[in-house]
């Protein structure tokens, strides 16, 4: 099965078929960075982490772009309420989001453009389209010319005029048609500006993610990727200028948008002020957890946060790694000697789930499936090793589940020191091991006890068919 992905401008899974066989390029909307970073935006960026890591297992080398947008109203506004710099704002907030992904195991990408470091390319840009006649200035503004698109709003499946209809548009009598938007913005006292053929100004939000990815990734690209709250005005406006610019269609072979995250009934987003920080997350435990809870959805889906989904999230993690467990003995990973029948359906699992999870990831990054399968491997490990499997049967089930984990951006073999609030999962692993030792030879009451004493320390112990998890009670 090939690899098939879901592009929004289509509607429907189209078969993966870059523009190059060399090279794959993927240019993802960043934050804009006028406040802490909130875990919707780590959502989009662990998606597109885990699309960039499958696409590298499969043998792809992928070129990424994430922009920041570095200029802003709202940026500004921030700057001069708090009456710092606001370049001292955005620069704070740039290394606060990288320090943020980098503890989520996401990938650095290729590039990070900011938007004040490529003016000179957005004016240039702008520049070309009112040559071409796609854009007019007036009185120091600059507005793309919406006539000079083709299929305007193609993106989000809507007619020019249902646009028109369904969108509050701001009104202007200096613009030819109400859904020009700007290209290049006059200055205004005491904002950052820049020199241009129109006078000081600073460039509109869609032109810089338009410029930046054409001078790092090209005319054409791959993958355009970001929040679904991007299809239109944003996404669809920088179709609209791109090819405009260009004259290459399509800008984007696939645009592939993760669906938002909701906090209750709401958007969760920065101007609503029901935002959980990416930093207030890493503080909850293993940074992992984050990952599995975006993993358990599909990425075009709505994803609802609660403390209660976040903590079912963490407990499956720690199913997975409970087979990494450095207090339990695994047994020589070069022996070969076990049960017959226990190594023969070990052996199966292990061949099978490879193709399985292929076929999940194939199927549009079907993150959910492919879980499914790694948790079926653990059930079967667990199995098997009650089972008497070899241990060198057990050693490959197990960097089996570590290696397409590891596809997966889940650092599995890795021991959390946050897992609770002293550092003592280790003795409570071990605990567990007696216990299920206890329960072996028929000493329940032994074993009880255990769960119970633990219990009156807060911890609580879950017993499933593919072993015990645990986890501190509030």
């Amino acid at each position: 099965m090939a690899l098939k992905v879901y592009s929004t401008l289509s509607g429907q899974k189209e078969e993966f078929k870059p523009f190059s066989e060399e090279q794959v390029t993927m240019y993802v909307c960043g934050p804009t960075v006028y406040d802490s970073s909130h875990i919707g935006h780590a959502m989009s960026a662990v998606v597109f982490d885990v699309i960039r890591r499958y696409l590298e297992f499969q043998g792809y080398k992928v070129r990424h772009a994430m922009n920041f947008t570095d200029v802003d109203d709202k940026i500004i506004n921030r700057a001069n309420k708090e009456e710092v710099d606001w370049h001292t704002l955005t620069e704070k907030y740039i290394n606060e989001f990288l320090e943020g992904i980098d503890a989520l195991n996401v990938q650095r990408a290729s590039v990070y453009p900011r938007a004040t470091e490529e003016i000179g390319n957005i004016i240039a840009a702008v520049a070309e389209l009112v040559e071409k006649g796609a854009a007019y200035p007036v009185e120091g503004d600059v507005y793309y010319r919406i006539s000079a698109a083709q299929e305007y709003g193609a993106l989000k499946h809507q007619s020019l005029e249902d646009l028109r209809a369904g969108e509050r548009v701001e009104v202007d009598s200096r613009k030819e048609n109400a859904l020009d938007f700007a290209l290049w913005k006059a200055a205004k006292p005491g904002e950052p500006s820049w020199e241009s053929p129109w006078g000081l100004g600073r460039p509109g939000w869609h032109i810089e993610c338009s410029a930046m990815a054409l001078r790092h990734l090209g005319a054409r690209l791959d993958i355009h990727g970001g929040g679904a709250d991007l299809i239109f005005p944003h996404h669809s406006n920088e179709i609209a200028q791109s090819e405009s610019l260009t004259g290459a269609r399509p800008f984007v072979k696939y645009w592939l948008h993760n669906g938002l995250l909701q906090f209750g009934s709401d958007k969760m987003s920065k101007s609503l002020k029901n935002f959980v920080t990416i930093q207030e997350i890493l503080k909850m435990g293993d940074p992992d957890n984050l990952r599995m809870f975006v993993l358990n959805s599909v990425y075009r889906n709505p994803l609802n946060y609660s403390p209660e989904n976040f903590e079912a999230a963490g407990r499956g993690l720690q199913r997975l790694k409970a087979v990494f467990d450095p207090t339990q003995q695994w047994g020589d990973p070069t022996a070969t000697q076990g049960n017959p029948e226990a190594n023969q359906t070990l052996q199966q699992e292990i061949e099978s789930v490879r193709p399985d999870f292929i076929e999940a990831m194939d199927d549009d990054f079907n993150s959910p499936q492919a879980m499914a399968c790694l948790f079926d491997l653990v059930k079967e490990i667990h199995k098997g090793r009650d089972a008497g499997a070899s241990p060198a049967l057990l050693h490959l089930a197990r960097e089996t589940l570590a290696e397409l984990g590891g596809v997966l951006g889940l650092r599995l073999k890795e021991v959390n020191h946050a897992t609770g609030p002293t550092d003592c999962g280790p003795f409570i692993n071990l605990l567990i091991s007696t216990r299920r030792e206890l329960r072996a030879v028929k000493q329940f009451a032994l074993a009880d006890k255990i769960r119970q004493n633990l219990k009156e320390l807060g911890v609580t112990l879950e017993d499933r068919a593919d072993g015990t998890s645990w986890k501190f009670e509030k």
